[in-house]
């Protein structure tokens, strides 16, 4: 017997009660939910077919069951382990940043290879962000689970490359390949904790995942210095292969995501090809011109060089190819033109490039303060960094503990933004003998500011999008974070420098203000100390902090933009059940009945019907 020659369910009905349209196990269920009810239990006089067409989801579910709810959902035990196994990888993706750093020394010392120390990030940095919004949409037409099991496979295959390279070129491959992996963890963890809690109880895990991020930051070159000191380097990528292989095994067992991937039955190269395979090359070139434009003038050429402004015009005419593609893939392609249709979905994804703009740079050049300004060494700078990172995790903590209770993210996250941007502000009146105080009071302000920010943009994505837009629009969100850090992260290597230089040869003529540019951070006084300079040992310092207020600056004016895009955001109440509320969504779109309503029928194309 078809589908169709059931008798549809009477009008209040427990089975038209139950989750809405995202927790699926069958296509005949997402048939059941999807169709409205009628009043009396008359049979369908409709003829016997083999396939249907549903019609768009409704975005507003309909009185979900709240007892159906909380069973649907993992508890207990499991949900602890899946929760602390998605911490381990987010902390992972995180380490993985910062834990080079000072390792760098002994890796060079060791292939000779002084000169790559540049594509050691870069590897890294252009897959990760290149990637993201592919990821998005491995998340929405294949297995959550298996994408993001191959996303952390992968990331482990590039870390072990790493620790066992035998040349700097080896090196920079495994780079490569772990940013590939990376591409697609934290955007996967957020849509792996979307079908693992209600709405009303995520933030509260947002945080901790917020949180991790912080604790990386800061033991990222702590544990770096410890082992390059004690062990040796390779270990900074050794470490990650126990820790991803837990998280592994955890997300394996534990994880059970009810959702037809496949309601169409289409074979997996088909959904290959549904894939943006066209628009997906022309964003990845277009990306690496731009960073390696950003990266390279000023320093390896001039601004004006045939080499970057070639880099700027590609990245130009792949960038024009690349939305012309989107506008004619819609729905189908990398970054859909229909999310930048949704205010929230669109200033969400605003304040992410506004906020990695600003933390990103704020936290690389803020350690180069206690490194070249206080002449510390990177563990010490990293000690240092303490109260930032504390600061964070508590206040990433807490407020997504407190957005669950009071069920509005709106009120947290501007006064967050407003301590980050004056923290920012502090920042930038640090001196050569600035006290502890000081610099301690600073990072604690401004890291109780950057807590919320981390899971500003999801929260917003959460509560506006319908379940099957999530995994897309999570990674468009994270896609332009990571876009904004990487290049802001250029941008404020550019001011540095240029203040550095100016500042030199403006207050201690005859001193190469180059050779502090091509030198690290804590050997400034060494190599006065070379050069018999040490009389213009505070005109020098004086340069360095010149070009790392700059970069302060810039974080500082990133910040309040951050919080002006902020404040557009709706005051939507966060559902304790259910995904959204599509009230937003239809004042974006009222014919189709939002984001949420028109996304349906590619989320759930013609099915074809059977007993099973």
């Amino acid at each position: 017997m078809t589908a169709d020659t059931k008798p549809a369910p009477a009008a209040g009905d427990p089975s038209t009660d139950t989750e809405p349209e995202k927790r699926l196990s069958s296509s005949k269920t997402s048939d059941r939910d999807t169709l409205p009810a009628p009043t009396t239990p008359t049979p369908v006089p409709a003829p016997i077919t083999t396939t249907t067409a549903p019609p768009p989801a409704d975005p507003s579910p309909k009185s979900p069951n709240p007892s159906q709810d909380r069973e649907s959902y993992p508890h207990g035990l499991p949900l602890i382990l899946l929760i602390s196994s998605l911490c381990l990888a987010v902390f992972l993706v995180a380490l993985d940043q910062t834990i080079i750093a000072p390792a760098l020394g002994a890796i060079t010392g060791e292939f000779g290879s002084v000169k790559d120390i540049g594509w050691y990030g870069s590897a890294y940095l252009l897959s990760t962000t290149a990637l993201q919004p592919t990821y998005g949409s491995l998340y929405r037409m294949f297995s959550v689970k298996w994408t993001y099991l191959v996303a952390i496979f992968i990331f482990e295959v590039g870390s072990l490359v790493c620790a066992l390279a035998p040349t700097s070129n080896a090196f920079i491959v495994g780079r490569a390949v772990a940013g590939m992996g990376t591409a697609g963890l934290f955007s996967g963890s957020v849509v792996i904790l979307s079908y693992t809690l209600p709405l009303r109880k995520r933030p509260a895990a947002f945080g901790l995942i917020g949180a991790m991020w912080g604790v990386a930051s800061v033991a990222g070159p702590l544990l770096g210095g410890a082992f390059t000191d004690h062990v040796t380097w390779r270990w900074c990528f050794y470490v990650n292969l126990p820790i991803g292989g837990a998280a592994m095994v955890a997300i394996f067992m534990f994880l059970k995501v009810e959702r037809e991937d496949n309601a169409a039955g289409a074979t997996w190269y088909a959904r290959v090809l549904r894939l943006d395979l066209l628009g997906t090359a022309m964003l990845i070139p277009a990306i690496i011109c731009l960073l390696l434009a950003l990266q390279w003038g000023g320093t390896e050429f001039a601004w004006g060089s045939s080499q970057v402004i070639g880099l700027f015009v590609g990245a130009g005419v792949m960038g024009a190819v690349f939305v012309g593609i989107q506008i004619w893939k819609g729905d189908r392609g990398t970054l859909p033109p229909r999310l930048f249709k949704n205010r929230n979905v669109l200033l969400a994804m605003m304040f992410a490039f506004c906020f990695g703009s600003a933390f990103f740079p704020l936290v690389y050049y803020l350690s180069l303060y206690f490194q070249a300004i206080q002449g510390d060494s990177a563990v010490q700078a990293g000690i240092k960094l303490l109260p930032l990172l504390i600061s964070t995790v508590i206040s990433s903590v807490a407020t997504g503990g407190l957005i669950t209770v009071v069920g509005y993210y709106n009120p947290f996250i501007l006064p967050s933004m407003v301590l980050f941007t004056v923290g920012c502000g502090m920042i930038t009146t640090l001196s050569l003998t600035s006290p502890l105080r000081e610099w301690f009071g600073y990072q604690v302000i401004t890291g109780l500011g950057i807590g919320v920010g981390f899971q500003t943009g999801v929260l917003v994505v959460q509560n506006t999008m319908a379940l099957e837009w999530i995994p897309v629009a999570t990674a468009c969100v994270q896609f332009f974070q990571s876009m904004g850090g990487a290049i802001f992260i250029a941008v404020a290597q550019s001011l540095f420098q240029n203040g550095l230089t100016e500042a030199v040869n403006r207050d201690a003529p005859g001193v190469p203000a180059q050779i502090f540019i091509n030198s690290g951070a804590s050997q400034v006084r060494q190599i006065l100390a070379q050069l018999g300079m040490e009389r213009f040992t505070d005109q020098v310092l004086g340069a360095y902090l010149e070009g790392l207020r700059n970069t302060y600056y810039m974080s500082l004016a990133l910040a309040g933009c951050g919080f002006l895009v902020a404040s557009g955001l709706s005051w939507k109440k966060i559902k304790k059940f259910g995904n959204v509320t599509g009230d937003s969504d239809k004042e974006d779109d009222p014919e189709k009945g939002g984001v949420a309503a028109a996304a349906a029928p590619e989320a759930a194309p013609e099915v074809k019907k059977s007993e099973s």
